[in-house]
């Protein structure tokens, strides 16, 4: 077992430790995004490691999202499939932020 890994006992990184250190906007809308994405479903996983978050989908841990925080902007990847390749946005403000949200939404729905 991975000492971050899902199915590992305790994870040493949490939520809360990618909170720190990024400047209040950019904290918000990781805020934002987080509550997005566990409203797309109830087998949404969330995954804290020590440089960023995945999340999936339950049982076969399908990642649709990664969020690498850093100070001023979030860097957002997208699996939208095995076979599509993985889109890359950096999120700097609210704006950019909706407009990444569809294809998000659109990958929870697709991913298997």
């Amino acid at each position: 077992m991975s000492k971050f890994g899902i199915y590992s006992d305790k994870s040493d990184i949490s939520f809360d430790t990618h909170l720190a250190g990024l400047e209040e906007q950019t904290r918000q809308i990781l805020l934002t995004l987080r509550t997005f994405i566990k409203s797309l479903g109830d087998n949404v996983i969330e995954e804290t490691r020590p440089h960023r978050i995945a999340y999936a989908k339950t049982l076969n841990f399908r990642t649709f999202v990664d969020i690498q925080p850093r100070n001023d902007s979030l860097v957002i990847s997208v699996n939208s499939g095995r076979n599509e390749p993985t889109s890359t946005h950096v999120v700097d403000s609210p704006s950019k932020l909706e407009a990444v949200k569809k294809q998000i939404a659109d990958s929870y729905s697709t991913i298997r």
